[in-house]
């Protein structure tokens, strides 16, 4: 039998661990459980998890703040934040920390387990991937989350390397918008489209350097990687 997928939860309200911890627990994962940020940073230490899923308001460490500090060492692991707080400025900070995802409260255990999978899943590349793979004259490196030219290495953001990926998986094919925030993001609302056309833009001036690799829209239903 394979070994069961380690997932950390920081989450202080212990109804809403326990059943989280419960749902999970029933699909194979083993979940441990931390009622502040500072027991979750000592326990992320400790367990060596999978993916993680910070609550946003916590005592001691908010989720925001943890997230900040395992990201100085670990760019890797994927995190979903779990958050009351609807702003979309909100959301886009989560993501500026280094998160991958996120869940508003309420919601359903089921959609929570399907963006676990969904995260776990995009970690499941193939081998070349790992090594980095050839995007015109750039070496793309998923997994080291960076971009090289030449000799000149830049680090991308977990959203850019995300929507890099999913460009080049259809190389030089349209990809649908509404399809790559559905994966991405969860859901195709307009704050979700917003923040991608962000993320393009900041693609897009970090691949000047090689003029024959362009992001280009697609008369408004999507956009294609050319290289």
């Amino acid at each position: 039998m394979a070994d069961k997928i380690r997932v950390l939860l920081a989450e202080d309200e212990p109804s809403l661990a326990f059943i989280i911890k419960e749902s999970l627990e029933t699909r194979d994962f083993l979940v441990s459980i931390y009622g502040d940020g500072e027991e979750a940073l000592a326990g992320y230490r400790k367990d060596s998890p999978q993916i993680l899923i910070l609550d946003v308001m916590m005592p001691k460490k908010d989720g925001f703040t943890l997230a900040k500090e395992i990201r100085l060492s670990d760019r890797n692991t994927p995190i979903i934040f779990l958050t009351a707080k609807s702003q979309t400025s909100d959301v886009v900070e989560g993501f500026q920390h280094g998160g991958n995802d996120y869940l508003k409260k309420p919601f359903s255990m089921e959609e929570l387990i399907v963006r676990v999978h969904a995260l776990l899943n995009r970690l499941e590349l193939p081998v070349n991937h790992k090594e980095g793979i050839a995007i015109g004259q750039y070496v793309f490196n998923y997994t080291r989350q960076s971009l090289k030219f030449n000799e000149e290495e830049e680090q991308l953001t977990h959203r850019e390397a995300e929507v890099l990926l999913h460009l080049y998986k259809s190389r030089n094919e349209v990809v649908d918008k509404s399809v790559l925030l559905k994966e991405l993001w969860g859901d195709d609302d307009f704050f979700s489209g917003r923040s991608l056309d962000v993320f393009i833009t900041k693609l897009r001036k970090k691949l000047t350097k090689d003029d024959k690799v362009l992001i280009v829209n697609s008369r408004g239903y999507g956009y294609k990687l050319l290289c």
